[in-house]
């Protein structure tokens, strides 16, 4: 029988039901375990190569480097993985030179000072005579409030140059006389200290001289001529306190080039540096 004519019509709906709650697996977790394995090897390079000095990074580069199996600054065995500790014969991690062998050590040192001309341990002897007179030039400023006072303007560093003693100005005590290169008292002091304590080797002297920057609008600016005046004068002073001119090899102006901190009008970039410098340079 058909339906009657204002009948409505069957509407039929059919919904999909998704199951909520179940397992999604556990692939997120292998992914989250990498990260996290990841994270951990930055971190340790991080801190690998903060902690290490430029001769441990190359021992460590050279244990893993597959074309060197057997390095002297490596450790280990007779092969690649030998078995023995890296560290053996007593050598400790900061020397940075893994298991050499004492022999082979030896034969290298003497190797190395009889190639530069001074003989056994010449190197070696020559760095020990750059950190005695650095440690009692810095052991003056327990001797008196004087000395102390005196070794406000002085810092030490050594370089492959030699001994850098840098010399600088404080606002309560200049080392020159204004925009001149007349040494003030404290400067004249300074020299007599270091004429001391530079006594205790032969080694060659420079002298550098450094200025801060002066204002662009000067029509003739004076700082090259001043650094160098000013490195002569401390020439000369430290010749009068009781160096040999003979050590003297250079007296060098560097203007306003090398700034000692970053604002180059600075007064910390007024400064004097008088290098010991190393026999086989």
């Amino acid at each position: 029988m058909a339906a009657p004519g204002n009948a409505a019509p069957v509407i039929i709906k059919r919904k999909k039901v998704v199951a909520g709650g179940g397992h999604h697996g556990g692939a997120w977790k292998v992914a989250y375990a990498d990260f996290v394995t990841a994270m951990m090897a930055f971190f340790l390079l991080m801190w690998l190569l903060n902690a290490t000095t430029e001769k441990q990074r190359k021992g460590i580069s050279d244990y893993f480097n597959p074309t060197i199996p057997v390095n002297r600054i490596s450790g280990g065995g007779d092969g690649a993985f030998g078995g023995d500790s890296v560290f053996a014969e007593e050598t400790m991690a900061h020397t940075g030179t893994g298991a050499m062998d004492r022999k082979v050590a030896a034969a290298s040192a003497d190797a190395d000072g009889e190639s530069d001309g001074e003989g056994k341990g010449g190197n070696g002897q020559a760095e020990s005579d750059l950190e005695d007179v650095e440690k009692a030039l810095l052991a003056r400023g327990g001797e008196s409030n004087t000395m102390e006072q005196l070794l406000r303007h002085v810092v030490t560093r050594v370089t492959d140059e030699g001994l850098v003693i840098e010399i600088f100005d404080l606002p309560d005590a200049p080392l020159f006389d204004g925009e001149t290169a007349q040494p003030t008292p404290v400067t004249k002091a300074i020299a007599g200290l270091l004429a001391e304590v530079l006594g205790l080797t032969t080694n060659e002297i420079a002298v550098n001289g450094h200025l801060r920057a002066m204002p662009v609008m000067l029509v003739d600016n004076p700082v090259w001529d001043l650094s160098s005046d000013r490195a002569q004068a401390t020439r000369a002073v430290l010749e009068a306190a009781g160096i040999d001119p003979a050590r003297m090899q250079r007296v060098s102006g560097y203007a306003d080039r090398k700034p000692a901190v970053t604002e180059p009008a600075h007064l910390r970039n007024n400064r004097i540096e008088v290098i010991l410098l190393r026999r086989n340079r």
